[in-house]
């Protein structure tokens, strides 16, 4: 029993450690103020990040269930809870990019602190709170993929359009082989999570589903499609959009995906590897639920629902796939010739036409970490499989993210569905 519980500690210990250093190492080649920019209300600058998911573990972990622990600056309660009511008061989150202090260094020293103070509690904390370690680094990946995105978002401001990751070079390259369909299942089927590992309580409970018969797309919608949808008058045209998809494309102005620009007739897009051209073959990526609804309204096909995507991806390895593994640039990849579905874990996250809502049985979790999902299950949908920069061994097939419709700064695209 005692070699057990030692494995246990011992593989907790490092799983711990290694999320911990990939967080730094994504922050790495970042100055302060690179660190402090909030580029939109709804990003955070990486400073803020790091400084959150210390304030996870410290908060819930080390001031609940280690006796005698005392924080590290008791101010960062109010600095770094994000948005749980039960913990009080907090910065506001359109502010967050107010913070020049604490530095960039004290963030660092805040992190070393709390990892010391875990790893030396780790083989004395009961099972509780070992569950919620666990869950602090399934939240850390969240964040680590979370921090990509805003640093993009920041970056993406600057009209030098720095670079953070050099990558190897691009080619506009040929267009994508024709899309193909892979019929679904259809029937009463199960989703949700299984019971067997870690999942959010949003996964489950696993319940029974009718799906009719459809097909899904083998592989997801390149860049190279987009254009066409753009030549077209895709976004000029109003009878492929919702009336509030119809209504944002007008009062934004939008006219491609986020981080496309246009210089005559040529398009680029701009990533934490710079700005490059525009990669036909390579899925696109940044699109709102709007954008993608739409392009699936001009294609004569639809979104998937979330029933249809995880049955079909529930036999695939979720560790698979372009995802992120390290830090350095992060982009979609062309799809690799294949007999299946392509593409299901990583490269972006897939819009699907479900409303992200409870399950039937749903119950959050007691206590103030039940305001994690349960409470956002309003106005915002669900997307499937990963992303480039969703850490590996993150995803998994009932894995369920959420957006608003008009939002897109995350690596999110699309994969058609149509009835059959």
């Amino acid at each position: 029993m005692a070699t057990l519980i030692k494995q246990r500690h011992d593989r907790l210990g490092g799983r711990f450690r290694a999320v911990r250093a990939l967080s730094r190492a994504i922050a790495a080649p970042l100055s302060d103020a690179d660190a402090t920019i909030q580029p939109h209300p709804d990003a955070s600058p990486a400073k803020w990040h790091l400084a959150h998911t210390s304030w996870f573990f410290e908060t819930f972990v080390l001031r609940d269930h280690l006796p005698g622990y005392r924080a590290f600056d008791p101010a960062y309660a109010y600095l770094f809870n994000s948005y749980y009511d039960g913990e009080g008061a907090r910065q506001p989150r359109d502010r967050r990019g107010m913070l020049s202090r604490p530095a960039l260094t004290d963030i660092y020293a805040y992190r070393d602190h709390v990892d010391r103070a875990l790893e030396d509690a780790l083989a004395v904390l009961p099972q509780a709170a070992r569950e919620l370690v666990e869950l602090g680094l399934q939240h850390e990946q969240q964040h680590q993929e979370l921090m990509l995105m805003d640093l993009l978002a920041a970056f993406a401001e600057n009209p030098l359009a720095p670079v953070l990751w050099s990558g190897a070079p691009e080619t506009a390259g040929a267009p994508a082989t024709t899309i193909g369909g892979i019929a679904g299942r259809a029937g009463i089927v199960e989703i949700g999570h299984d019971g067997d590992g870690f999942a959010f309580d949003c996964e489950g409970p696993r319940h029974p589903v009718l799906i009719r018969a459809h097909e899904l797309a083998d592989r997801l919608v390149t860049n190279g499609e987009w254009l066409r949808f753009i030549e077209e008058g895709g976004y000029t045209r109003p009878e492929h959009w919702l009336a509030d998809g119809w209504t944002w494309v007008r009062a934004e102005r939008i006219e491609a995906p986020l981080y496309w620009r246009r210089d005559g007739d040529a398009w680029f897009r701009f990533g934490l590897d710079g700005l490059h051209p525009v990669a036909l073959a390579e899925p696109v990526c940044h699109i709102s639920y709007y954008e993608a609804d739409a392009f699936a309204r001009w294609a004569g096909a639809r979104l998937p629902a979330e029933a249809e995507w995880e049955v079909a991806a529930a036999g695939l390895d979720p560790d698979t796939g372009n995802q992120l593994d390290g830090a350095g640039p992060v982009r979609p990849k062309p799809a690799i010739e294949a007999d299946r579905a392509r593409q299901m874990f990583g490269d972006v996250w897939e819009w699907t036409a479900s409303p992200f809502t409870a399950y039937p049985g749903y119950k959050p979790v007691e206590g103030t970490v039940g305001e994690y999902n349960g409470k956002f299950m309003c106005g915002q949908f669900v997307l499937k499989g990963g992303s480039c920069a969703t850490p590996r061994g993150h995803v998994r097939a009932s894995y369920r993210n959420f957006f608003y419709p008009h939002q897109r700064w995350m690596f999110a695209g699309l994969r058609l569905a149509r009835d059959l």
